[in-house]
């Protein structure tokens, strides 16, 4: 069986590199190499994929990014399975990538016999991630996890709404008629809470819940 592969890159020594290494594995053949992910898509639209079985792609490139070009691929051609090699090691992007059916993701500091058992591994429709790729992605569940998992009482969620809005602790007061004592035990209750170290930090955490929006 030979499998036809798509590599998308816009360094060319990474697509030169990822070429010498597949040539020590003769059931593969490399179809295109791209630049961004744009010209793949246009490549994919026009060419279809059912002669095709794997691409794969850096995440940072010009025009279209790996995250774009993995999503894109997905919803329109789910048949083709994706891998990503990059530099970037951020659990937030592999949570992306992963909710979007990526097929692997592998460092590009992986050894050459790691790349070449994670296309092996994807090509017969298992997933593969590196190692460091789990543990990154686990880590950021984690920490979401634990941020979700931080309460507020609406009364909280009141006095932050307010303190980002830079209302003093005496306009807080009077706003929710409370003692100036009461607001400030709210504000190192919440600080403690949020795991921030003084206001900007609440503020911030204010701006991530959307408390500013309204």
């Amino acid at each position: 069986m030979k499998y036809n592969l798509i590599i998308a890159d816009d360094h060319k020594m990474f697509i030169d590199g990822l070429m010498s290494i597949l040539q020590d594995a003769p059931e593969f053949a490399i179809t295109l190499t791209a630049k961004n992910g744009a010209q793949v898509v246009k490549y994919l639209d026009i060419n279809g994929t059912d002669q095709l079985h794997l691409l794969i792609t850096d995440l940072t490139m010009p025009e279209m990014d790996g995250i774009e070009l993995n999503s894109i691929v997905k919803e329109k051609y789910p048949a083709l399975k994706t891998l990503v090699v990059s530099m970037h090691i951020d659990g937030g992007m592999i949570d992306k990538l992963i909710r979007n059916n990526v097929d692997g993701y592998v460092p590009k500091n992986a050894e050459k016999e790691e790349l070449l058992t994670a296309i092996r591994t994807i090509v017969k429709g298992e997933k593969y991630f590196s190692t460091e790729i789990k543990k990154a992605y686990t880590d950021a569940m984690f920490e979401n996890k634990k941020q979700e998992e931080v309460s507020l009482t609406d009364r909280e969620v009141e006095v932050l709404k307010l303190i980002a809005e830079e209302n003093t602790t005496q306009e807080i007061a009077d706003t929710l008629f409370l003692s100036k004592h009461t607001i400030e035990s709210y504000r190192k209750n919440l600080i403690s809470k949020l795991q921030v170290k003084n206001l900007a930090g609440l503020t911030k955490h204010a701006i991530k819940m959307g408390l500013l929006d309204a």
